[in-house]
């Protein structure tokens, strides 16, 4: 609803954001669209993502998460560093999902209701399925143990 107030809006966020660094990357397929669409609805909460000189990290944050009363949470406050945390996620997927609220949003929302039900096996077989690209692991034929020039292992250990 757009009528709730910002505080509630933003402490939504910012521990729906808290959780996201602990969940699987099929829950965050869905959760960082989720996170934007509420910036759409609530234009007031944006303050979370451009804060030049928020908190960039947990230590510093002045959210409190225990809080039970959102209006005390400290939301507005804070910043989102934790999705800025999750743009060096190790699912490229999620990475470039966290990286969209580095740019304006769009007005219309994303349609989430396809990641709803996107399980661990789908997100699998969907990677299984991309062609790789072929890369080249060594450019140097290895000298010895630890791949130097003067490496001593070499002078005692053949790799042939």
């Amino acid at each position: 609803n757009s009528h709730l107030p910002a505080y509630l809006v933003a402490a939504f966020i910012k521990r729906l954001s808290r959780l996201a660094l602990t969940a699987p990357p099929e829950a965050l397929l869905m959760v960082i669209p989720f996170i934007c669409n509420l910036f759409r609805r609530h234009p007031a909460c944006k303050v979370l993502v451009h804060r030049p000189n928020g908190p960039e990290g947990m230590s510093e944050d002045p959210y409190i998460m225990e809080e039970e009363e959102p209006s005390e949470s400290r939301a507005l406050e804070s910043s989102l560093w934790e999705i800025q945390s999750l743009q060096n996620h190790y699912h490229p997927d999620v990475a470039r999902a966290a990286a969209v609220l580095n740019q304006s949003l769009s007005e219309m929302e994303d349609d989430i209701s396809g990641l709803l039900d996107l399980s661990a096996y789908e997100l699998f077989d969907k990677e299984i399925k991309k062609k790789a690209v072929d890369v080249p692991l060594e450019f140097e034929r290895i000298r010895g143990l630890f791949g130097k020039k003067n490496d001593i292992f070499a002078e005692h250990f053949a790799l042939d």
